[in-house]
């Protein structure tokens, strides 16, 4: 871990107590791996993985025009949700600029759960705040107070089942991006089936001060800890975008091939709307999925050629654990896009073959 101050999860004492290695996330002192980061992956393809996410950004929207202002606030259409259900959305600025990814759960008519990314919890506290005016809402930051823990995997429902003092829905009933009402004891739970592994899995959202105890809980049913670098290579195969790699204040939803998180035919104006519409500059680079040949993956950063020229950059790449290839993602020039495109990634000055495929690289039966 780096000498950086970090803030410590509440869930800090348990992994300190399991061995685990640390990094700083965000500012936050979180778990990388516990023992083998292809293990843990392989634990999350095949069983249930347990993850300490509560570094993530938390906040309850509510009031009569909470739906409004989401609607006026983010890309997506907020007041479409029903109660209990979930959509992924974005928030712009006003030149079309991702500000951040998030997701936006509807607990009721009146009251929306949003959950951003760690890195950009002021980023989202700020715009939020200043986009409430003229709106009868409240956006309350719940962050310190909340702890999230993840169960992800195909075993990730019989685990929960297992443990007998989480208690409320029927969590086999809650549909993907749904959320329901439980309990965990006598503290109050959201648990929601949502999850960033491209496997079926649970969010649990919780007071902090009891975590730790729904942790050992969850182990104790079977579920395996997981570190941060497993989340990162499983969201890779599953190509899902990471803010700071995939999206940035400079990339328009087009070009990471997210036009259809933004409502255009929703009622209103919302922020980012007219730079939308009238699209990124021409010839600007946009995301596609890459696979190489051989055992030496493209990391972040690493030229993408064609011929030899430099016609795009990887923003995330790893030999794949459950394909046993290279993948990557990265932005390329429009001409060089297309499903099948021969290309090459220069490895430490090396050139490897590779070539352009659809996202994601991995995908699991769908959970209804």
């Amino acid at each position: 871990m780096t000498d950086q101050i970090s803030r410590l999860s509440p869930l800090d004492a348990v992994h300190v107590a399991a061995g685990a290695a640390f990094t700083d996330f965000a500012g936050w002192k979180m778990p990388v791996r516990y023992g083998s980061d292809l293990a843990e992956h392989e634990t999350v393809r095949t069983a249930a993985g347990l993850f300490d996410l509560s570094h993530m950004a938390e906040f309850l929207v509510g009031g009569t025009h909470a739906a409004a202002f989401l609607d006026h606030a983010l890309a997506g259409q907020a007041s479409v949700i029903t109660p209990g259900r979930a959509k992924y959305s974005l928030l712009l600025a006003e030149d079309g600029g991702i500000l951040d990814d998030l997701v936006v759960y509807r607990l009721d008519d009146e009251h929306f759960w949003v959950v951003a990314n760690a890195a950009n919890h002021d980023v989202v506290a700020a715009a939020l705040a200043e986009r409430r005016a003229h709106f009868d809402v409240a956006v309350t930051d719940e962050t310190d107070t909340c702890a999230l823990i993840a169960v992800q995997g195909p075993q990730s429902l019989s685990v929960l089942e297992r443990v007998t003092s989480l208690a409320g829905p029927e969590f086999r009933t809650v549909p993907y991006y749904g959320i329901a009402e439980g309990t965990y004891g006598d503290v109050s739970v959201l648990v929601a089936r949502t999850g960033y592994t491209g496997e079926d899995g649970f969010e649990l959202y919780l007071d902090a001060a009891a975590a730790p105890a729904l942790w050992n809980d969850l182990v104790a049913a079977g579920a395996v800890a997981c570190g941060l670098a497993a989340r990162d290579t499983l969201r890779l195969e599953a190509g899902m975008p990471l803010y700071g790699h995939e999206l940035s204040r400079d990339t328009f939803p087009a070009q990471a091939g997210l036009s259809r998180v933004v409502a255009l035919g929703k009622p209103g104006d919302f922020v980012g709307r007219a730079a939308v519409e009238a699209g990124p500059p021409a010839g600007a680079r946009v995301l596609v999925g890459l696979t190489a040949e051989g055992k030496r993956a493209g990391r972040a950063g690493y030229p993408v050629l064609r011929d030899g020229a430099v016609v795009g950059e990887v923003t995330s790449g790893a030999l794949s654990p459950t394909l046993g290839i290279p993948i990557a993602m990265a932005y390329v020039d429009p001409d060089a896009s297309a499903i099948g495109t021969e290309l090459a990634l220069d490895v430490r000055g090396t050139a490897i073959p590779a070539r352009v495929v659809p996202l994601p690289f991995y995908s699991r039966k769908a959970v209804s």
